[in-house]
């Protein structure tokens, strides 16, 4: 798969970095002084070390696998497949993962290890040499990679708190610590620090046309939407130690000022607008290619074709793929009521549900409710054949449709209702959404609380399976809500009542090829569904049941039968989010071994 020019530089130095990762909990980097100074007395070299820094994003650990598909699978959009373990993944989604759990451990670590890192990078620019003798243009290189390891630590620390709560802090590399037994800094401490730094960052990182950049680099814009990003976690509400509740932070006014003035700037700057096909711009993550509108702000790159530094996006989530040319896992399911906060109009829900797998024999074949997948990611989609887990697929870290929709929240919150800014922002991510049927977008609610309740809606049905919706519901205070309205929607679904008493019980259908080539939403109306006379095709997913007896020549599906009891409440083993407890599962525990490596680390919130 053609990389681009940063990530090859990324592969090329990927291996001599004398910048290594560290192995342990804030075990301080080999390095003497001397080899440190030497590491920053040029431009080229300052650069190698940030090289290091980007690759700490990268990887099984962290946003190759762990962070963005494993961490982040818990809200009521997605969840990840089989049954619970306490001690895998499935515990994580389950929200009943314990100090044990062995996928909590390496992406605490990981993200400590870029810490390092960048603290090593942002020590020493600024006494490099070069800034004393070298060329202007060579001080300019090295403001931009120190606004670079400044993002990239803002968004390290970013990571944590948003699964571990208060963490321990370090702004320095650990040689420079009295001891490296730190105990947990309040978040909001941590926050400011960030926000600070990443109004410094905006200041010495160009946009991405200054830069002459792509995705996989960050620009101004990427600095900006991070700090918004931020900034509403700092404004919305987290789980506190002290007392042990979810919160909401102090002045949250401030804050979602920040959010919007950020996003204002991204979206008047014309560097950025929305992709006109929300699957081409998923698509083109597969292919490393630069999107036509430079929607997706940061990416993190993949590539290498190991652990390290490539990814198991498509691979262990996405499309399930059976067959031989395109093997892959489909790790992640859809939670069923989740298809039908679509409505058949939404191009999104296509994109975003594998209703069907791919077969042995490069076949569609339907699955029941239980069993689709999350649908942006599709190992077919790459030019990747085999049985490789590693496609090469690049994570959107940060996407325009992510600016819109956050300058909209913060402009209601902040004018105690929409602007009309506001409404034409969340409009413009909704018309996309409808193309071809702009007449079925609906009115969008113009008082506070409607339009807040719109948002929480649109962000659902924008970016399922991107890793935000769990953290979303957090900041907003409505996880334990949201989890207890989907047990109340699977229970509908389940018994044909309420909004699904015409979704069918069972669905037949025939077989059809697989073509890639095609479009998400073609690969759905290509299979030959059996309808009765006088229903249309694209209304068997909202229809009753089309036939008593199978008809001859199709498949029988359960739909609506699918679901049972076992899979709503009461099954320690099956059910959907059976372990949430309000005010103790917003956060993970911190795995057992880094607890037991430093002292002055406390566990907290009931683990």
């Amino acid at each position: 798969m053609k990389k681009n020019k940063f990530l090859t530089i990324l592969l090329a130095v990927a291996g001599v970095l004398s910048l290594s990762s560290c192995n342990d909990y804030l075990e301080v980097e080999s390095l003497s002084n001397t080899a440190e100074k030497q590491q920053f007395d040029s431009a080229a070299d300052t650069f190698s070390a940030l090289v290091g820094v980007y690759n700490s994003t990268m990887g099984d650990n962290t946003y190759g696998q762990r962070m963005n598909l494993i961490l982040s699978q818990s809200g009521d959009d997605l969840r990840t497949s089989g049954d619970y373990n306490a001690n895998d993944r499935r515990g994580v989604s389950c929200f009943g993962a314990i100090p044990t759990n062995t996928e909590l451990l390496r992406p605490f670590l990981d993200t400590y290890a870029g810490i390092e890192r960048a603290n090593l990078v942002i020590k020493n620019i600024p006494i490099s040499p070069v800034y004393q003798t070298g060329s202007a243009e060579d001080k300019k290189l090295m403001d931009r990679y120190l606004g670079e390891a400044l993002t990239l630590r803002a968004l390290f620390y970013y990571d944590l708190i948003k699964n571990w709560g208060d963490v321990p802090f370090q702004d320095v590399p650990s040689a420079d610590l009295p001891s490296v037994y730190l105990a947990k800094t309040d978040r909001d401490v941590i926050y400011e620090k960030l926000l600070d730094d990443l109004l410094k960052a905006e200041n010495l990182v160009p946009w991405r046309s200054e830069g002459n950049t792509t995705a996989q680099r960050i620009s101004k814009g990427a600095v900006k939407g991070l700090r918004a990003r931020i900034a509403l976690a700092r404004a919305g509400y987290s789980l506190r130690r002290a007392p042990q509740q979810m919160l909401q932070g102090s002045n949250p006014q401030k804050y979602y000022q920040i959010a919007y003035d950020e996003c204002k700037d991204i979206i008047n700057s014309g560097q950025h607008q929305l992709n006109p096909s929300y699957e081409g711009m998923f698509r083109s993550l597969h292919t490393n290619t630069q999107d036509a509108t430079n929607e997706v702000i940061y990416a993190i790159g993949a590539f290498g074709g190991n652990s390290k530094t490539d990814s198991k996006i498509g691979y262990y989530n996405g499309l399930r793929h059976d067959d031989t040319d395109w093997k892959s896992s489909g790790g992640i399911n859809a939670i069923p009521v989740y298809f039908y906060e679509f409505t058949k109009y939404d191009l999104r829900r296509d994109v975003n549900i594998a209703i069907f797998r791919v077969n042995t024999s490069k076949q569609e074949e339907l699955q029941t409710s239980i069993n689709w997948n999350d649908g942006k990611f599709r190992k077919s989609w790459t030019s990747i054949t085999g049985t490789s887990q590693n496609l090469g697929i690049d994570w959107p870290m940060i996407r325009y449709a992510d600016i819109l929709l956050m300058f909209a929240e913060a402009d209601n919150e902040l004018h105690s209702a929409p602007s009309q800014e506001a409404i034409n922002a969340v409009l413009a991510v909704r018309q996309r959404a409808y193309a071809g049927n702009l007449g079925q977008v609906g009115t969008i609610p113009t008082d506070k609380t409607g339009f807040f309740n719109y948002i929480v809606k649109e962000r659902q049905l924008e970016f399922g399976g991107e890793g935000l919706r769990k953290y979303d519901l957090i900041r907003w205070n409505l996880l334990e809500t949201k989890i207890n309205e989907t047990r109340t929607k699977l229970t509908q679904f389940m018994n044909g009542t309420g909004i699904y008493a015409n979704v069918p019980e069972y669905i037949f259908y025939k077989k059809v090829a697989y073509d890639k080539t095609k479009t998400a939403q073609q690969n759905v109306t290509d299979i030959d569904f059996y309808t009765a006379t006088g229903v249309a095709k694209s209304d068997v997913f909202y229809s009753p049941n089309q036939s008593v007896a199978t008809p001859s020549g199709y498949t029988k599906v359960n739909w609506r039968l699918a679901m049972t009891q076992p899979y709503i409440s009461g099954d320690p083993i099956k059910s959907y989010a059976y372990y949430f407890q309000a005010n103790r599962k917003e956060l993970l525990p911190i795995a057992l071994d880094v607890i037991n490596s430093n002292y002055n680390l406390t566990q907290d919130y009931g683990y």
